[in-house]
């Protein structure tokens, strides 16, 4: 005998989708022979069909009877059960590791002694930021160096002019003449063989110019400017945080040492490892999503940019590149994750439903039906794998059936309460 339920309000009802499914839908679309291929086999079974759940739940199957009114305090919200195109997902470990296309070692162009230093460690610098002063002779010497040729270059240029005026005139032999030219193309390639020394310890033009400017003042006070300082700064080249840090005011430095580290973490890299057998479904144009065990409710999006093209010989895996933003900095640096990347040669069509409509009721795995107009039904369903969301139903549903997709708890409560008879709810 059915125990029944009775709660009486005013009438409302909330669907998500009532309307039945054909019978007549299409389920050509089975790749059964791909190797990722889902495992579950559904049975779909059209409306009507009699089977082994549809007469269990006409004899003795608990019924709850919810006015409208109650289903909307409860939030109750139904759906049609449908089939759908559903993908399996390949699961693939892996590790955080820093994005190497942002990501910048700082060192200094020439030897000498740190002088100042203005960043430590997670500060956040911005490009063209000032890091670190070297105090470096060998850099003083350079820009001397650079400004005596500079200075030279000048005075030869003018003798050139002047000499070239003058055999144009027949005034001088042209031994003369290609002498002095000669002179003035020889400074003139030792100016710029200076130059570009400068500008290889990171000087850009702007400076350059600065400095012989700088030089001219010089020579208007009657000083020479063949002094010059001999104080480097480095600077950032991209935008960052500071993630290592080896250096120390009074730091004795060459080229060969790294000072410090910056990196963009804001995109970071998860290199995945996959198997031989899933490279043949795999691609840069597959969804991909990242989970760490630390945030088991947060996917972290990403794109695959680079699928390796050598085998490991010992683990038979393939690298798999995967760019993933982490504006929140929740992922970290060599922090262990999982990739699920979408196989979409394993495509089928399948009978399903979203995963929170399934509830546990006396150690079974039920769905709430409705049965006839506010009459529920605890429905035993047998389960098949989980993709994404959703839940694959091998048995106890069928295409067309109204199930609760929302407020099913509320209902399991009610029915696991020790009530009989008829029950009214004020």
């Amino acid at each position: 005998m059915k125990k029944y339920f009775i709660l009486l309000l005013i009438p409302l009802c909330v669907f998500w989708s009532c309307k039945k499914t054909s019978p007549a839908e299409d389920l050509s679309h089975d790749h059964s022979d791909l190797q990722h291929q889902l495992e579950d086999t559904t049975v779909v079974q059209e409306p009507g069909e009699q089977t082994h759940d549809t007469e269990t739940h006409s004899h003795g199957e608990e019924e709850l009877h919810l006015s409208p009114a109650i289903q909307k305090e409860w939030g109750i919200e139904l759906g049609t059960v449908k089939i759908e195109n559903l993908s399996s997902q390949i699961s693939l470990p892996g590790i955080i590791a820093l994005n190497k296309n942002r990501t910048a070692h700082i060192s200094s162009f020439v030897s000498g002694q740190i002088s100042s230093l203005f960043v430590d460690l997670g500060k956040k610098v911005r490009s063209g930021q000032k890091l670190m002063v070297i105090h470096s002779p060998d850099f003083g010497q350079t820009k001397a160096d650079f400004l005596e040729a500079w200075a030279k270059l000048n005075l030869s240029r003018q003798e050139y002019d002047r000499a070239k005026h003058l055999f144009e005139e027949k005034a001088i032999e042209e031994k003369e003449y290609l002498r002095r030219k000669t002179e003035y193309e020889k400074d003139s390639t030792t100016y710029g063989a200076l130059g570009s020394k400068l500008h290889s310890y990171g000087i850009t033009h702007e400076e350059i110019d600065a400095l012989i400017e700088k030089c001219i003042m010089m020579e208007d006070k009657k000083f020479k400017c063949e002094i010059a300082e001999p104080y480097l700064s480095l600077l950032s080249p991209m935008a960052g945080t500071v993630i290592f840090r080896d250096a120390i005011l009074g730091d004795h430095v060459g080229p060969d040492k790294t000072l410090l580290t910056l990196s963009d973490l804001g995109t970071l890299w998860a290199e995945l490892d996959a198997y031989e057998k899933d490279i043949p479904f795999l691609s840069e144009e597959s969804q991909v999503v990242i989970q760490s065990s630390l945030y088991p409710e947060k996917n972290f999006p990403g794109k695959i940019t680079y699928i390796h093209d050598v085998i490991d010989k010992n683990l038979r895996t393939v690298k798999v590149r995967v760019e993933v933003e982490n504006t929140e900095n929740l992922l970290k640096p060599n922090m262990f994750i999982q990739g699920l990347i979408e196989n979409k040669e394993s495509k089928r069509i399948l009978l399903s439903v979203p995963e929170d409509v399934i509830q546990t009721l006396n150690g079974k795995k039920v769905v709430f039906v409705i049965e006839e107009e506010d009459i529920f039904i605890a429905r035993q369903v047998e389960l098949g794998r989980q993709i994404g969301n959703r839940r694959i139903i091998t048995r106890g549903l069928i295409i067309g059936d109204i199930v609760v997709t929302k407020g099913a708890f509320s209902l399991k409560s009610e029915l696991t309460k020790e009530t009989f008879g008829h029950s009214h709810v004020h």
